[in-house]
Order: structure tokens, then sequence, then C-alpha cells
């Protein structure tokens, strides 16, 4: 392959390619529409989509690194089905399980970048130290766990200090807390069968949510999302630890691992 055609496309496969183009013609109309109706907000998730869908492209050129067909193309699908479905069409609040599923996607992905990144080292004769594969996984695990949380921290972040609704509430039909107690013996008092909250505002007046139950805020979205981020973590620490112990001949794990671009260099 000639340098000017790697210079002068983001993609090397065509099926990628392909993927990516009909991506980003769909953000470039979703964001003309945008600008025509003068929703600002939409045309910058526009187009930080559009920064977003050639990054993993520059990040491969830069690093030297090859990025698998199959992990360029989940990212790029992943990158639309978060931003332009989940954000500007309300998939999140319209698709059940819709943030679920991504979360879930999210920490597979994020196990499979922290296994390359230590692989790599691994490899490398600069290096010094050789690491066992369940080292490798559990090293992968931690790595997509911690992404993982800074981005809880980032929702709960948005929600506390700009008044955003990042950590989607829960309705729930019971709470159980201490505060509740008369007697300050910390002694958990529960209440069930909560059908509506009232809530009563500063002037007195009081409003009824209609909710059909009490208005959880965030922690049950949170620790759903930290538990499938888990869930993907652990599934690729596995596919990882057998990539390893098989020495490269996993059938899964090769479509997910960056690799470096270039061969290690030899004592001649």
């Amino acid at each position: 392959m000639s340098h000017e055609l790697k210079e002068h496309r983001f993609y090397k496969n065509k099926t990628t390619l392909t993927v990516y183009l009909v991506l980003r013609a769909l953000i470039i109309f979703i964001l003309v529409r945008a600008v025509l109706r003068r929703e600002y907000q939409s045309v910058f998730l526009c187009a930080l989509s559009l920064v977003l869908l050639i990054l993993p492209s520059i990040i491969s050129r830069k690093l030297k690194i090859v990025l698998p067909d199959t992990l360029e193309i989940v990212i790029l699908l992943f990158i639309f089905a978060a931003e332009i479905l989940g954000e500007l069409n309300s998939f999140y609040v319209r698709v059940p399980h819709w943030d679920t599923m991504l979360h879930t996607i999210n920490g597979f992905l994020c196990a499979a970048i922290g296994f390359a990144l230590v692989d790599m080292m691994n490899r490398n004769d600069r290096f010094t130290f050789q690491l066992s594969p369940l080292y490798l996984a559990i090293v992968s695990f931690c790595f997509s766990m911690t992404v993982g949380v800074l981005w809880e921290f980032f929702e709960f972040s948005g929600d506390y200090f700009l008044g955003m609704d990042m950590q989607k509430d829960t309705i729930v039909h019971a709470i159980h807390s201490v505060n509740l107690d008369p007697t300050l013996t910390n002694t958990v008092v529960h209440v069930r069968d909560i059908a509506d909250v009232i809530v009563v505002h500063s002037d007195g007046t009081r409003q009824a949510l209609g909710l059909g139950g009490y208005l959880d805020i965030g922690i049950i979205d949170t620790m759903k999302d930290l538990f499938v981020n888990f869930i993907g973590a652990v599934v690729f620490s596995i596919i990882g630890y057998f990539y390893v112990k098989k020495k490269g001949q996993g059938k899964v794990a090769h479509r997910f691992i960056p690799k470096v671009e270039f061969p290690e260099k030899t004592d001649e």
C-alpha cells in the first residue's frame, strides 16, 4: 500500500470505510437540519460526532498501531449510537435498556484497549518485564472499570454542578432509610407500596409528581451502569486470558486487540 493512499483516507478496510462514509453522511444531514432549525446544541453534538468518527484512525496513525476492522466498526457504531441516536434522538429515554447496552459494550471495548496497551509493552524488547496471562487479564479488567468509574464521576458532576440529568432517574416503589428513624438509633425504616410523591415547595404549594412511585435520583442508574461495565470487562478479560495463553490463536480476541504496526527491531 502506497504512502499516498495511507495519507488520503481514514480507514483501510472497504467495509469499515463504507460504514464510516454512511455514518458521516447521516450526521452531516442531521447537522444541516439542526443549523436550519437553529438547534445549536444539536449542531455541537453533530460536530463532536464527526470529530470522534475520525479519531480512531488518527490515533492509529499517530501511535503506529493497527486497529482490527471489527474493533473499528464497533467503535464507529458505538459513537453514532451514543451521540446521534442516544442524545439527539432520545434513544436513552425512548428505547428500553439502550444505555445499559452501550455501557456493556463500553466495558468490553475498554477492557480490549487496556489489554492491548499492556500486551504491546509485554511484547516489546525495550521493556524488561513479562506479565502472565492472568495478570494481563486483571490489568485489562481494572483499566475498563477505572474508565467506567471516571465516566460516572463525569455524569455526577454534570448533574450536581450544571443541573443536568445524565444519571437518569428510576421509579421505585419502596425506600429504606435510617433518616426516617425518629429515635436516631440507626434503625432502618421501611416505606413500601409507594404510589406517588408529593413535593412541598417553599411557599407551601404542593405538587403531585404523578410518577406512580418514588423518584430515585441517579444511584440505581449509576450502579446498573457500573455493573454492566463490569460484565463487559469480565467477558473480554476472560477472552484475553485465553488469547495470551494460546499465544495469540484466539478467534475472537484478535478482532478487538490493536497491534503494533511495524515489526520490532531485532539485533543484527
